[in-house]
């Protein structure tokens, strides 16, 4: 890597930089590869992404950055949790492709979570076979393959309606505060993971872009939610975890139910297939796949085990 491109923490003076950098970067990839783009609104809007993390993880992305240009050659968002360290999305420059740019990022996520024995866990297109050679390089194996599938929420769907009202009778309810120690248990059992905060925030945000759901078990605890973000910069169903199928399929129906007129992009685990057909009788087409990768901590071979439904999200990638 030339010496004028320094790796640093990022800072607040450079967040309608890095806006700019996931939108750009993002758009030209997914136009050149697979003949649209992700981001349909403004540079400005994509801060969404900034500001989130920003408020989840303060001072904790890292940016490359041409010194000498005065330019963000690559950014990377890191999300250390008690369990685990999530890498999330990282960015680079066109104009930086094979400098090394993304390698020295994600190296220095991992050295970060070796430092911490923890492992380090990450969600990635599985079209992209660049990225998907880098984090492999890197030591990340797959455990678990999801199919992203658009639903159009039209204004009034007769079976998405049913479905909510079945949703209803089966104790599907907006989520509180007051869940959140359920639902830490909840992803400990079915992911292994802890990240309280996150939950937290998801359900603190409701009224604004955020709505979360739980649905309960017979004795009136929580045994699956499911959040959904909608806003110009991503409408995404997800993150959510349910312990089986049929569970998540009433927290999907009522997450649709709440976005009219919207199209909503699930990642939906594709070893799930009563959920996936589920989907396709919505009217749900395929757009993409990807991977969730683990890199084990130091000294260990073993990688994650999910034994729920999981619907993982890239707002925040911190599971």
């Amino acid at each position: 890597m030339a010496d004028d491109l320094i790796l640093r923490t990022a800072e607040p003076r450079d967040a309608d930089r890095l806006a700019e950098l996931i939108h750009r970067s993002t758009n030209a990839w997914y136009r050149t590869k697979l003949g649209y783009e992700v981001f349909s609104c403004t540079p400005s809007d994509v801060r969404l992404f900034v500001d989130t993390y920003e408020a989840l993880d303060p001072g904790r992305c890292l940016v490359v950055e041409d010194v000498q240009a005065g330019a963000l050659a690559g950014s990377c968002f890191v999300h250390p949790r008690k369990t685990h360290t999530s890498l999330g999305i990282l960015n680079v420059d066109a104009d930086y492709f094979g400098q090394g740019v993304a390698r020295r990022l994600v190296q220095a996520v991992t050295d970060q979570a070796d430092r911490l024995g923890l492992p380090t866990r990450l969600v990635s297109s599985a079209m992209n076979l660049d990225s998907y050679s880098l984090y492999s390089r890197a030591g990340f194996v797959p455990y678990a393959f999801f199919q992203d599938m658009l639903v159009d929420v039209p204004a009034s769907e007769p079976e998405i309606n049913a479905e909510t009202a079945r949703a209803a009778r089966q104790r599907v309810r907006p989520a509180m505060q007051r869940d959140v120690p359920a639902l830490i248990d909840l992803e400990m059992q079915h992911l292994g993971i802890e990240r309280p905060d996150d939950l937290s925030y998801f359900i603190a945000n409701a009224g604004g872009a955020w709505h979360t759901l739980v649905v309960d078990d017979q004795a009136g605890v929580p045994c699956g939610y499911l959040a959904a973000i909608d806003h110009p910069a991503c409408r995404i169903i997800g993150p959510g975890l349910a312990g089986d199928e049929s569970a998540m399929i009433a927290l999907l129906a009522a997450q649709l139910g709440q976005h009219p007129g919207q199209t909503m992009l699930v990642v939906t685990p594709a070893d799930r297939p009563g959920v996936v057909r589920q989907l396709y009788r919505w009217g749900a087409r395929n757009c993409e796949t990807h991977v969730a990768q683990c890199r084990p901590e130091a000294g260990s071979a073993e990688k994650p085990t999910v034994t729920g439904v999981f619907v993982p999200t890239f707002l925040p990638e911190t599971a």
